[in-house]
């Protein structure tokens, strides 16, 4: 074989074993010497088709790290009805979500003017990790009103839908008051829960979710790795 299709037949081979699910995005191929030795080839040979994968967008590479495969952007609509699950779900993900903390405390000042609290006042946080096919999508902290949710803790640590939660206790519908986007970089811990490296970009949101009669019922703060996802504005 040419050295042209010798290349481009570790890459089709490569490309193949991804599609298949042998190396799952965020994780790191095999290093050129393993590759070269996989193939039978010396490692230019690997390094042009690793580099025609990088320039489809297929992997990544990292210094000091490694080439790994790109996760595919999730689209993510935020509108007057944010719903992870169904988001998740319209994109053909499967969505998961791991419980960090829950816990309640006094609210912030930031907190409390959002949900209409005066600061100190109980409030209920459910903090944790969402998932999309098994990778780290963001890191989201919910705050709700102690007093108007005294069970909803409990209620999470059963399904972890906020939804779900949310309509135990009366609220059959809510809607996105407000939401805003800012640029962040991961912090080490962020970085370590979402499997990036420090830095790496993080879009936050921070949003007011109501009521029917306009109350607030939940603050929300999200970091989503910026590579993982497409955030989309207005319904669809």
């Amino acid at each position: 074989m040419g050295r042209s299709a010798l290349w481009t037949a570790i890459r089709d081979t490569l490309v193949r074993d991804i599609g298949e699910g042998h190396y799952a995005p965020g994780q790191r191929l095999p290093t050129e010497a393993q590759l070269a030795e996989r193939f039978g080839v010396n490692r230019h040979t690997v390094r042009r088709a690793i580099a025609d994968m990088a320039d489809q967008n297929i992997v990544f590479s990292r210094r000091g790290a490694g080439v790994f495969v790109r996760h595919i952007p999730t689209p993510y609509r935020i509108g007057r009805r944010t719903r992870f699950r169904q988001n998740l779900a319209a994109a053909g993900r499967v969505a998961e979500r791991r419980i960090l903390s829950l816990e309640t405390r006094g609210a912030s000042a930031q907190e409390a003017k959002a949900l209409r609290l005066a600061k100190g006042d109980a409030v209920h946080v459910y903090e944790g990790i969402s998932l999309s096919d098994g990778a780290p999508l963001a890191l989201f902290c919910s705050v709700f009103p102690a007093d108007r949710f005294p069970k909803i803790l409990e209620h999470l640590t059963e399904n972890g839908s906020v939804t779900a939660a949310l309509a135990a206790h009366g609220v059959s519908d809510y809607t996105r008051k407000s939401t805003e986007i800012t640029a962040k970089a991961a912090s080490k811990t962020h970085a370590t829960l979402l499997e990036l490296p420090v830095g790496d970009p993080l879009l936050r949101t921070v949003a007011i979710n109501i009521d029917s009669a306009g109350k607030p019922v939940e603050f929300g703060r999200t970091w989503f790795a910026a590579d993982r996802v497409t955030l989309m504005t207005g319904d669809a």
